[in-house]
C-alpha cells in the first residue's frame, strides 16, 4: 500500500483514478477546489478518501497535501480552450503556477514520482497527422500554451533535481461523470443530455472536425502504468486510441442509440478549435505497454447508460 495525492481528484478523470487507487488498497488524499469537481464523484468511497478543499495555486496548501505522500497524480486544471481565450491569466495560473507548486512541494517532500495530465491541445492546428510527441508544437490557445509550459517544468524538474516525472497527453476523454453543464464540458455529454431531454444540440462548424475519443478507463490504465514504468521517467506520451471520429459521426451514433431523430443545428466554428486530431500512440506502447482496450462503441454505450441514470 502506498500514499497518493490526486490533485483535481473530485473531477471527471481524477475521480476515476481515485477509484483505481482505492480498489488496489492504497491510501488516497484528494486536493480539489470544486470549481469543476463534485463531492458525489467520491461518495462511493465513504471515509476512505482524505478530502482537502483547496487550490493548487495556493503554495501552502499544496505543500501540506504533498507532505507524507509517495506519489502524486496531478490532474487539477481548468480544461477548456474556450475559457482560456477569455481568461488567459486564470488558465495560466491554474496550469503553470499550480504545476510549479506541485513540483516544488514534491521535490521538497521526496515524492517518488509525479504523473502529470497534459493535453493534445498543445499540438494546435498543425495539418500533420497523426500527432507525434516529437512534433514541433504550435498551440492555438492559451490552454495549449499553459499545458506545454507545465510539461516543460516537469521535464526540467527531472533533469535538474532528479524528481521522477511522467507526462501524459490526453486526447478527448469521455465517460461517466463528465458534466454537461460545466463551462468546460466536452461535446459528448452535451449531445447526450440534450437529446435525452428532447432538445436540439448545436454543432460548432460543419461537424467534419475529427477527434480521437478515448474512454476514461483507458486513461486510468495509462496512469497506472506510468506510475511504475522505468522508461516513462522524464518522458511525454500520447494517450488515446489512434483513431479518428468526426463530430457529425459522433452525433449520428448517439442519436442512433437514443432513437430521437432530432436533427442538429450548425453554428460558427469555435475560436481556437482545431480541425483534426488523432494520436500516434506507439511511444506509449513502447514505454508503458499501453493499449486502448475499450472500444469506442462500448464506451459510448456505457456513457449513455450512466447519463440516463444520473443526469436525467
Amino acid at each position: 500500500m502506498a500514499k497518493f495525492l490526486v490533485t483535481g481528484g473530485a473531477g471527471f478523470i481524477g475521480s476515476h483514478i481515485v477509484d483505481a487507487l482505492i480498489a488496489d488498497g492504497n491510501d488516497v488524499r484528494v486536493l480539489d477546489n470544486f470549481e469543476t469537481g463534485r463531492e458525489e464523484n467520491l461518495a462511493q468511497h465513504g471515509g476512505k478518501v482524505e478530502l482537502v478543499r483547496g487550490d493548487v495555486r495556493d503554495e501552502e496548501i499544496v505543500g501540506e497535501c504533498v507532505a507524507g505522500v509517495d506519489y502524486v497524480y496531478h490532474e487539477a486544471a481548468l480544461p477548456s480552450v474556450k475559457h482560456s481565450l477569455s481568461e488567459p491569466k486564470v488558465c495560466n495560473s491554474a496550469s503553470v503556477d499550480g504545476t510549479l507548486n506541485v513540483l516544488m512541494a514534491a521535490r521538497k517532500a521526496g515524492v517518488k514520482r509525479v504523473v502529470y495530465a497534459s493535453s493534445s491541445a498543445l499540438y494546435g492546428d498543425s495539418p500533420v497527422l497523426p500527432k507525434r510527441e516529437d512534433m514541433w508544437v504550435l498551440p492555438s490557445s492559451p490552454y495549449g500554451v499553459a499545458k506545454f509550459t507545465a510539461e516543460m517544468y516537469c521535464r526540467v524538474f527531472h533533469i535538474c533535481y532528479g524528481l521522477e516525472t511522467a507526462c501524459l497527453r490526453y486526447f478527448n476523454v469521455f465517460g461517466p461523470r463528465q458534466s454537461p453543464s460545466s463551462v468546460y464540458a466536452g461535446v459528448m455529454p452535451i449531445f447526450i443530455t440534450m437529446l435525452l431531454s428532447g432538445k436540439t444540440p448545436t454543432i460548432d462548424g460543419d461537424g467534419e472536425q475529427t477527434r480521437d475519443f478515448t474512454y476514461v478507463d483507458d486513461i486510468v490504465s495509462a496512469n497506472m502504468l506510468a506510475l511504475t514504468a522505468d522508461d516513462a521517467v522524464g518522458q511525454t506520451m500520447n494517450i488515446a486510441t489512434g483513431s479518428q471520429i468526426s463530430v457529425n459521426a459522433l452525433y449520428e451514433e448517439i442519436d442512433a442509440i437514443l432513437k430521437t431523430g432530432i436533427e442538429p443545428k450548425y453554428g460558427p466554428p469555435r475560436p481556437g478549435d482545431i480541425k483534426h486530431s488523432v494520436a500516434d500512440i506507439s511511444l506509449a506502447r513502447k514505454l508503458l505497454g499501453y493499449e486502448a482496450k475499450v472500444a469506442y462503441a462500448e464506451g459510448l454505450a456505457k456513457t449513455i447508460d450512466w447519463s440516463r441514470e444520473n443526469l436525467m
